[in-house]
């Protein structure tokens, strides 16, 4: 990820209006926010996940991903498992390893890819 054209900002993420994505189960809230030129963009988001959420694809987006609430659970295509909670993060490249998400109480992240 290479960080250029963006000046300084900031952003007050409760007047940023949420998104619904439906996943297999449950339901994900995002609020985003794009930076950066057209070559090189950056979304920033904050994403809230409900209790019984699982992601109805593989991702094979590259992420970092940081844990503010809850609990979140991320299988890798490989069978490895992971469960991230508050202060917790994971990075991932493009492509790297597909990933799933899933919480069985809900979590928020912020994420940036």
């Amino acid at each position: 990820m290479k960080l250029s054209s963006i000046p300084f900002v900031t952003t007050d993420w409760s007047r940023i209006e949420p998104t619904e994505h439906a996943g297999e189960t449950g339901m994900a809230l995002w609020r985003t926010q794009h930076f950066g030129d057209e070559s090189q963009p950056v979304r920033v988001r904050v994403v809230e996940y409900s209790a019984g959420y699982l992601a109805d694809h593989w991702c094979q987006k590259g992420h970092v991903l940081f844990c503010l609430q809850g609990e979140l659970h991320t299988r890798l295509e490989d069978g490895r498992s992971f469960v991230l909670t508050p202060g917790m993060s994971y990075q991932v490249a493009d492509h790297a390893e597909a990933h799933q998400s899933s919480t069985p109480i809900g979590a928020k992240l912020f994420i940036v890819d």
